[in-house]
């Protein structure tokens, strides 16, 4: 959970008014944030926010921002000027395959001193390390404007092509030898692991602005006190966060007295104006409010309330300010109008019913198989139910068997529910290429199938091993002993799947039932996913098999 760190006379100074400690402290419940201390002497206040949903709040700009709309001094979408600006970005085609999108603007106008720059820095590691999964995701670089000469060039190069001044060092290095030698380097080498080329940010004299997203150069990439005109990007795979990225930043440093300045952005297929400050919107209804807190509020109080948590408000349609990417549904929405009418206000309704609970014994089940594949030394993986059809079907290499679509999806990456689980040990193997191996994993969770109008829900498990000799044995090892424990016997059928290698791939059934896939991943898809050491798994249909138990 960010901790961030701040002056309270500049936290007062942002908001427009003076507010003793215990009202700080009561305004970071708005946004899930605890106090943690203040220092006097330093003037110095910590507060942790625990919604990694909301990385805006990440910064003392955007805390100050919460606060005014609670206070009533702001209400609705906090204003933003963006002037157009003379700049552009040229996006060379070689780059698309690794990192391919970037949000740019320019901010001017306002000397920088050693406070600011240290606001910036928190909000700029805070929001890549976590939001931007250690930068992987989306990373983020600041530079003095008067250095760079436009257009700026984001392309890929041969590692031993290029040569810069690294930031902090005074030699020039290439870029392998910034990988294998600055500290940075070393700490973020593994997100361009297997890259034949790098991803490079350039201006137009051919001066190395960063080694993305590694270093800035220690010259174009060094804010220092007194700059006054600043460049702003931020690169990465997932074009949502890359945008949200940039519209915080915008707001921030806005807020602090810059001009903001738009970019052109020129891909290799189309331009597009950077930030991108899209209000998307989404519509609720007055009973999901009252289904949830029991509430009936006036229309008039609905608007009063989401306008305090800065939103607009016209006849149920909800405009969102593009700092906030978190709202997925009404309920998200609903959620925030209980916040700030206050949780502690609704009235408690009596007890009506009294009834026991107790675990079903389908998930008595469930439970039991995941303490057996802990104790056969897998470690258990979780990932969010919502996914994409690339994760699902063009990385495993196989064609898609039916799937729920989101309809009005808020983002690509969560735009369908998941089918299958293997996909999601696949990706996590692919984020920790860098951790020791042998790794083994899996995950238990709902996987929905849509055949026609019909849909079907099922409980699996998808167990996975991957390092220099897993294999179908490995693999097959595990399923015996799973059913070992159940007393159950079971026979494996020849089968195809393109998922797996052909040949090392097979089907377990139990009394006629049809209940598992395993077998030795194809390596097609152990490069789809950049993987170098061979992955053996097995998917086994939970809910199937609890059924052919239990008859």
């Amino acid at each position: 959970m960010p901790t961030i760190t701040f002056s309270l006379k500049d936290l007062q100074h942002l908001v427009g008014k003076k507010l003793a400690i215990e009202e700080v402290q009561e305004l970071a419940h708005y946004g899930k944030g605890d106090f943690e201390s203040y220092d006097e002497e330093t003037d110095e206040m910590k507060i942790d926010f625990g919604d990694t949903n909301l990385p805006y709040l990440w910064s003392v700009e955007g805390f100050a921002r919460l606060i005014r709309g609670i206070l009533g001094m702001q209400k609705g979408i906090p204003e933003i000027k963006v002037l157009k600006g003379d700049y552009n970005v040229i996006v060379d085609k070689s780059v698309v395959k690794y990192r391919p999108f970037i949000s740019c603007f320019a901010a001017k106008g306002k000397k920088v001193d050693d406070y600011l720059i240290k606001q910036l820095v928190q909000l700029q590691e805070k929001f890549c390390e976590t939001y931007g999964r250690r930068r992987q995701k989306v990373s983020i670089g600041l530079y003095s404007y008067s250095r760079l000469k436009f257009p700026v060039h984001y392309r890929a190069v041969d590692p031993l092509s290029v040569e810069f001044v690294p930031l902090e060092f005074k030699a020039k290095m290439n870029l392998k030898e910034i990988l294998a030698e600055h500290p940075k380097g070393k700490e973020y080498a593994w997100i361009l692991e297997g890259f034949e080329k790098y991803p490079l940010l350039m201006d137009d004299k051919n001066e190395v602005m960063s080694l993305v997203p590694v270093i800035n150069s220690n010259f174009t990439g060094k804010v220092e006190i007194n700059d006054e005109n600043l460049f702003f990007e931020a690169t990465g795979t997932d074009k949502e966060a890359v945008d949200l990225a940039g519209s915080i930043f915008a707001y921030a440093l806005y807020e602090r007295g810059f001009e903001v300045y738009s970019v052109g952005i020129k891909y290799p297929d189309k331009k597009v104006v950077s930030p991108n400050m899209e209000i998307n919107s989404i519509s609720i209804k007055s009973g999901q409010i009252n289904h949830l807190f029991g509430l009936e509020l006036k229309e008039n109080e609905v608007k009063r309330l989401l306008e305090k948590a800065q939103f607009q408000f016209d006849s149920h349609k909800v405009k969102i300010p593009p700092y906030r990417k978190d709202i997925l549904h009404p309920y998200d929405i609903v959620e925030d109008i209980g916040i700030m009418y206050g949780f502690d206000k609704i009235k408690e309704l009596p007890l009506e019913t009294y009834t026991i609970g107790s675990t079903s014994k389908l998930n008595e089940f469930v439970d039991k198989v995941r303490e057996i594949a802990v104790g056969l030394g897998y470690q258990e993986a979780m990932s969010p139910i919502l996914t994409n059809k690339d994760l699902l079907y063009k990385k495993m290499n196989i064609e898609d068997f039916g799937t729920i679509e989101i309809e009005d999806c808020m983002s690509e990456t969560y735009s369908v529910v998941r089918s299958w689980l293997l996909p999601n040990l696949m990706e996590v193997f692919s984020k920790n290429k860098h951790v020791e191996f042998p790794q083994r994993i899996f995950e238990e969770g709902l996987a929905n199938t849509r055949k026609g109008e019909n849909i079907t829900e099922f409980n699996r498990i998808a167990i996975a091993s991957s390092h220099e000799k897993a294999g179908y044995t490995e693999i097959r090892q595990v399923l015996d002993f799973i059913m070992k424990c159940f007393g159950l016997n079971y026979d494996i059928e020849e089968t195809e799947h393109d998922s797996f290698i052909e040949g090392r791939v097979g089907r377990a059934i139990v009394k006629g039932k049809k209940v598992a896939y395993l077998g030795e991943i194809n390596p097609v898809v152990l490069t789809n996913w950049g993987l170098e050491m061979p992955v053996a798994a097995l998917e086994l249909n939970l809910s199937e098999m609890f059924e052919v138990i239990n008859r």
